[in-house]
C-alpha cells in the first residue's frame, strides 16, 4: 500500500486545524471513497478480497522456485500480474485506511482496517519469495532478460531498487516472518499513537478541544491565547510522555534488531535506500542546513522579535501572526479560488488536473472529531486517483497547505500513466510538486500585492514556511539520528528523549529564543518519527530543489513547462540525477543547496531592508 504523504507545517511548523465546530468559512467538502468501494460490506470488495487471495496462491505455485529459469516474456508476464495483485492490494488498503483516517477512534473502522491488514498480509505472504528469488538471479542473466525484452527493460528502475536490497535481506523463512508479524509489530504500534495522539483532550479557557485545536491557538494573535495553548499542550504531553516514550523506545529497539540482522550500515541507510537518494547527497544536504542556521532561522527570528517588541521570544511566538497582520479568516471559496488561480497562471494543464479534487469528492477538509490530524495526499492506486486531506480553518497559511496537498495530488494523477509499480516517486522527489505548488501560489499573491505591507506579510510567512520546511526538519533529522544512536545502547527515560530533542532546538532556532518548562516533551506528537523514520530530511530536500527550479523557471520561461510535466509524470522510474538533468541541476553538488538556500536568504534580506 502506498503511505500517505503529510505536511510538515500541519504537525509541527504552522498548525492550522482547530475543534469541530461550526465553520463560517463555507461548506468543506468531504471525501466520496465510493470510487474505491461502495462500503466496507460491497459485494466488490468481498470479490477482490477473493481474487487476491486466489491471485497469490497462484502465482506463488507458478513461480515459486522457478524464477530465475524464466524467459523474458515469462518474466514480463510474472511482473504483470504482480503488478495487478499490489493494484488490488493497495486498493482495498486505501479504502480501509481512508475512512479509518476520518475518525480514527471510530471501533468500527478501526476494526475495519485491522481486519484488512490481517487479510492482505496473510494472502501476500506467499509472495515474499519474489524479491528474494530475484535477487539472487545472476547480474549477466538478468542483464540478458532486460536487453531482450524492451516491455520488461521498462521496469529495470524497480528491479535496480529491489537488487539494491540484495546484500540485506535474509532467508526466506526469515523474510516471510518478518512479513507475517509485520501487523503486530510497527503496524500495532503505529495505530497506538494515532489513536492515542486522536483521543487527546486538552482544555483551554474551559474549552475542551482536541489536539488540532490547541496546536491551532499557537497561531492566535493574542499572545496570552497563544502562551495558554502551549502550557496546555506541555501538560497533556507531559501526562502522556510515558507511553510515548515507550512507543518510541519499541519501534526504535525494532528497527535496530532488523538493521542489525540484515547488516545495514547505519539506522538511515534503509531510508536512503527506500529514497533511492546516495547517503553523501542526504550529508551535504544536512550540512548546508545546519551551516546556514545563522545566516536563516537566527536573523529571521530576531527581526521577528523586533517587529514583536521583544527583546527575546517564548516558543509560543514562533508561529505568532505578525503585529500588522489581520486576524482575517479565508473562506473555501476564496483558497480554492486562489490556489486555482495561480496553478492556471502557470499553465492550464495544473489546473485542469486539479480541478476534479474539488468538484468529485476528492478532497476531505472539514474538522471532526477524531479525524487525523494535520494533511497529506494520498495516491490510492493508478486505477482510480488520488485524495486529500486537510484539517481547514480559514488561516490564510491554510491556503499554502491546499496548494502543497493539491501538488502532491496533481503529480499523483500525472505518474499513474507509469502503472502501479513505476508511478511511486521517492520520497525526496516527493516533496517537488507540492512545494512548487505552493511557491507558485506564493509568486501569485506577491504579484498582487499592492502596499509594501503586504509584501512584507508575504515574504515573512514564505520565509518562515520555508524555516519550518528546510531548518525544522533537518533538525528534527538530527533528533531522530540521535534518538535511535542512543536507543541502540539501552532503553530510553522520557527524561533521556526530551534532552535529545531540547539538543537541537537552541542550536535550529536561534539565542532569541527562551524555551518554557514543558516544551521538552513536543517531540511526542510528531508522526513523522513513528510512521517513517528519518521521512523528514525529504521536505528540506524537495525545498531546496524546487528553489533551485523556480530559479530555473525565470530564467527558462515557456520551454521549462514542458520539463517540468515530464518530471512529474516519470513518477519513479528515473533516478533524481536523470530527472535534474534537463534542469541543469545536479543535487550531489555542493552548489546545488546553497543556491536554494539562498533564496531563503535573499527573502531575510529585502526583508531586513523594509526595515531601514
Amino acid at each position: 500500500m502506498n503511505t500517505p504523504t503529510t505536511d510538515p507545517r500541519t504537525f509541527d511548523a504552522n498548525p492550522s486545524t482547530a475543534a469541530s465546530g461550526s465553520t463560517p468559512f463555507g461548506n468543506l467538502p468531504e471525501w466520496d471513497l465510493t470510487d474505491l468501494y461502495p462500503s466496507p460490506d460491497a459485494k466488490e470488495l468481498k470479490r477482490d478480497l477473493d481474487w487476491l487471495e486466489n491471485a497469490c496462491r497462484s502465482f506463488a505455485a507458478d513461480h515459486e522456485g522457478k524464477l530465475a529459469d524464466l524467459n523474458d516474456e515469462d518474466l514480463l508476464d510474472a511482473v504483470k500480474r504482480y503488478e495487478q495483485i499490489d493494484i488490488i492490494a493497495g486498493r482495498i488498503m486505501s479504502f480501509a485506511g481512508l475512512r479509518y483516517y476520518q475518525h480514527t477512534t471510530d471501533p468500527e473502522r478501526s476494526k475495519f482496517m485491522s481486519d484488512m491488514q490481517d487479510k492482505i498480509t496473510t494472502y501476500t505472504t506467499p509472495l515474499v519469495f519474489y524479491g528474494l528469488e530475484f535477487n539472487r538471479m545472476d547480474d549477466a542473466h538478468v542483464d540478458g532478460l532486460l536487453a531482450a525484452n524492451a516491455d520488461l527493460a521498462r521496469y529495470k528502475p524497480i528491479f535496480d531498487r529491489m537488487r539494491a536490497m540484495k546484500p540485506y535481506q535474509l532467508s526466506d523463512e526469515m523474510e516471510k516472518f518478518l512479513h507475517d508479524q509485520s501487523v503486530v509489530g510497527a503496524t500495532a504500534w503505529n495505530k497506538l499513537f494515532d489513536e492515542t495522539i486522536a483521543a487527546l483532550k486538552f482544555t483551554v479557557d474551559g474549552q475542551e478541544m482536541n489536539i488540532e485545536g490547541t496546536l491551532n491557538l499557537l497561531s492566535d494573535q493574542d499572545r496570552a491565547t497563544r502562551e495558554k495553548g502551549s502550557r496546555e499542550l506541555a501538560r497533556v504531553f507531559g501526562a502522556n510522555v510515558g507511553l510515548f516514550a515507550r512507543v518510541h523506545n519499541t519501534l526504535a529497539k525494532e528497527k535496530e534488531i532488523e538493521d542489525r540482522w540484515r547488516g545495514m550500515p547505519s539506522a538511515q541507510a534503509g531510508r536512503h535506500l527506500s529514497n533511492h537518494v546516495e547517503p553523501e547527497v542526504v550529508e551535504a544536504l544536512r550540512n548546508a542546513v545546519v551551516d546556514a542556521y545563522p545566516r536563516l532561522s537566527h536573523r529571521y527570528y530576531a527581526l521577528k522579535a523586533k517587529w514583536m517588541g521583544l527583546d527575546t521570544m517564548e516558543v509560543w511566538d514562533r508561529n505568532a501572526p505578525l503585529p500588522m497582520e489581520t486576524d482575517r479568516t479565508v473562506s473555501w471559496a476564496e483558497a480554492e479560488q486562489t490556489v486555482m488561480d495561480a496553478y492556471a497562471a502557470f499553465d492550464p494543464r495544473m489546473a485542469d488536473i486539479a480541478k476534479p479534487f474539488f468538484t468529485e469528492g476528492w478532497i476531505d477538509a472539514g474538522v471532526k472529531d477524531g479525524k487525523a490530524p494535520g494533511a497529506f495526499a494520498h495516491p490510492t492506486v493508478t486505477t482510480v486517483h488520488p485524495y486529500v486531506m486537510l484539517n481547514y480553518l480559514g488561516k490564510p497559511r491554510d491556503v499554502m497547505t491546499l496548494a502543497h496537498e493539491l501538488g502532491h495530488g496533481v503529480h499523483q494523477v500525472l505518474a499513474a500513466g507509469q502503472g502501479e509499480l513505476l508511478s511511486s516517486t521517492p520520497l525526496t522527489l516527493a516533496e517537488t510538486a507540492s512545494v512548487f505548488g505552493e511557491m507558485l501560489t506564493f509568486r501569485k499573491l506577491l504579484e498582487q500585492a499592492t502596499t509594501q505591507q503586504e509584501r512584507k506579510i508575504l515574504l515573512a510567512g514564505k520565509v518562515e514556511d520555508m524555516i519550518n520546511t528546510v531548518v525544522r526538519q533537518i533538525a528534527f533529522y538530527d533528533f531522530e539520528c540521535k534518538l535511535h544512536d542512543a536507543r541502540s545502547n539501552g532503553e530510553l527515560t522520557p527524561d533521556d528523549i526530551n534532552a535529545l530533542w531540547m539538543s537541537v532546538q537552541g542550536e535550529s532556532l536561534g539565542p532569541v529564543f527562551n524555551f518554557m518548562d514543558g516544551y521538552e516533551t513536543f517531540w511526542a506528537y510528531i508522526p513523522h518519527f513513528v510512521h517513517s523514520p528519518f521521512y523528514v530530511y525529504a521536505y528540506a530536500f524537495g525545498d531546496g530543489l524546487v528553489n533551485a527550479l523556480y530559479a530555473v523557471y525565470e530564467d527558462m520561461g515557456e520551454d521549462f513547462k514542458d520539463k517540468y510535466f515530464d518530471m512529474l509524470k516519470a513518477g519513479g522510474s528515473k533516478h533524481h540525477s536523470e530527472l535534474l538533468a534537463p534542469f541543469g541541476l545536479d543535487a550531489s553538488d555542493p552548489a546545488f543547496w546553497a543556491k536554494g538556500l539562498g533564496m531563503i536568504e535573499s527573502m531575510i534580506d529585502e526583508l531586513e531592508a523594509m526595515e531601514g
